[in-house]
């Protein structure tokens, strides 16, 4: 098994492309996009005889307490064996490689650690793949890890009658009270959209990307006719605003917005409805409602958000948490740093 580096745009499509439920996190769009920003990428290839067997988006972050290496949702490793054994065998000498290619490529950009965040599914058995090769739990997470999704092949009289009675009694409610749900791939109502995200953020105390990173994500996505804006008004005021991205078989509610007090009209049940059916219309097989807040943290603060999500049908998928491998002693640093920035947000 060796590593190279990927240069060229459809073959890296193409494999990711092949597999299960890959994410956006690892698209050769989402390295544009971090290009776009500033940032240093590798996208690196892991192949075995010839053979690509995987692959992995690597971004260097930089920070003052530390700069490292970040694998967003990733690697994707080949699925292609039917055999569970040569799978698992794959599996497991695929991270080994990589960690050791990257561990590598850590000392040569002056990085402190290595950050992976698999979208693998929670198993005793991976986590163990990352602890034999030293990895430890990352203080905090930087993308959803408890997610929850919707099987949207059904018909929507299915996906309908699926969802929680009051779930649906909105939606039909939404259509009663003549709410517009708008879709735009312009890139100039990014304006529009920014304006109720920023009163969200501050309603809802979360720090929120700047309009110039927004701006730069919606237009390497439109670019590929990958990403959708919806806007909820009703007699002509805005009240509530999404940015879903579509890729592969997939659609992520990935950016939303609203306005205080809208509760009595029920425009953010309308406007996801109309963002599922936009998926099923770009034959997506699964609608990601992006991060839920885990069961036993009722302070948590993504609750409200949660029981709203859940109110659609779908399932939970749990996946493993972010793993650090630390490379020199200012990894500690950061790890202070970013458990005391978990704990005031209230994610501990």
């Amino acid at each position: 098994m060796l590593i190279k580096e990927i240069k060229n745009k459809d073959y890296w499509e193409n494999f990711l492309l092949s597999q299960p439920e890959p994410s956006f996190l690892q698209s050769w769009y989402w390295g544009k996009f971090h290009e776009s920003l500033g940032d240093k990428i590798f996208r690196l290839g892991i192949f075995d005889n010839e053979e690509i067997v995987g692959a992995a988006l690597i971004i260097r972050v930089l920070a003052r307490r530390g700069s490292f290496l970040f694998c967003p949702y990733g690697p994707i490793i080949s699925q292609k064996s039917k055999v569970k054994s040569q799978k698992r065998n794959s599996k497991c000498r695929s991270i080994e490689i990589l960690t050791n290619y990257l561990k590598d490529l850590a000392r040569k950009e002056k990085c402190c650690f290595l950050r992976i965040s698999p979208n693998w599914e929670r198993s005793e058995k991976d986590i163990k793949i990352f602890k034999d090769l030293g990895f430890r739990d990352a203080p905090i997470h930087l993308k959803p890890e408890i997610t929850w999704l919707l099987d949207i092949r059904p018909s929507e009289d299915e996906i309908l009658m699926g969802m929680r009675k009051t779930t649906r009694n909105l939606i039909r409610r939404g259509y009663k009270e003549n709410i517009q749900i708008i879709k735009s791939e312009n890139p100039d109502d990014l304006g529009e959209f920014y304006e109720i995200y920023q009163k969200t953020a501050k309603r809802q105390n979360f720090v929120p990307f700047s309009k110039e990173y927004l701006k730069k994500e919606f237009s390497v996505f439109v670019g590929e006719k990958k990403v959708s804006l919806f806007f909820a008004k009703h007699k002509d005021k805005l009240l509530a605003a999404s940015f879903f991205i579509f890729y592969g078989r997939q659609g992520f509610y990935h950016h939303s917005a609203s306005l205080p007090n809208t509760s009595k009209i029920s425009t953010s049940y309308l406007l996801l409805w109309k963002a599922i059916q936009e998926a099923k219309k770009r034959n997506c097989e699964i609608f990601n409602f992006w991060g839920i807040a885990p069961k036993n943290k009722p302070k948590h603060p993504w609750q409200g958000l949660t029981f709203f999500k859940k109110g659609f049908g779908g399932y939970q998928k749990d996946l493993i948490h972010a793993q650090d491998l630390p490379m020199d002693r200012r990894y500690w640093l950061n790890w202070v740093v970013e458990t005391f920035r978990r704990i005031k947000r209230g994610y501990s």
